[in-house]
């Protein structure tokens, strides 16, 4: 990383969150450390895993999580997209279900995950996507937003800025930070 360090712009990296995987959360840690002026955006806040081995096991795996967010937290460099909820992955169902869920149910599912990381993070370390067409296995694109929209409702307008769009045009330079 050191001989790329100067050369790029950042970083994306997928941490899932899962007790086998807590190697990979130490090396990013360690990454926005040792490297401070390397912009590390988590995807997904995260990829909290929920599916296969991880099933039915969110009480243990959502608080190591948490700490996880906070310990990233603590790092000025590192970013976060919330997002990408709609994947399987997360084992939330939504894609077996009959009928798509409602931005009030996607809102009050996903609430824990996208408050935690804002709660961490702060609104200028955030930032929102689509993850579409991935997502598109659980929800619909208006729902999506509209349960983002529900649940930043509280928000200010600055930090509703941030959200949606400021952290992401600072982060990948779209406009001059």
């Amino acid at each position: 990383m050191s001989n790329i360090a100067g050369k790029c712009y950042g970083m994306n990296v997928i941490t899932p969150m899962s007790p086998s995987c807590a190697w990979l959360q130490r090396l990013v840690f360690m990454a926005a450390r040792a490297f401070p002026g390397t912009t590390i955006i988590v995807d997904h806040v995260g990829g909290v895993l929920g599916v296969g081995p991880y099933a039915g096991r969110s009480a243990e795996i959502l608080p190591a999580w948490r700490k996880s967010i906070a310990a990233l937290a603590q790092c000025p460099n590192v970013n976060v997209k919330l997002g990408g909820l709609g994947m399987t992955s997360f084992g939330f169902g939504f894609h077996e279900r009959e009928t798509p869920p409602s931005s009030q149910e996607l809102a009050d599912t996903w609430r824990p995950y996208i408050e935690t990381c804002i709660e961490a993070f702060g609104p200028d370390r955030c930032m929102f996507e689509s993850n579409f067409p991935p997502d598109k296995q659980s929800c619909g694109y208006t729902e999506l937003w509209n349960a983002f929209k529900r649940i930043t409702s509280g928000a200010s307008a600055a930090e509703k800025t941030a959200l949606y769009s400021g952290t992401a045009a600072r982060v990948y330079r779209m406009i001059r930070p």
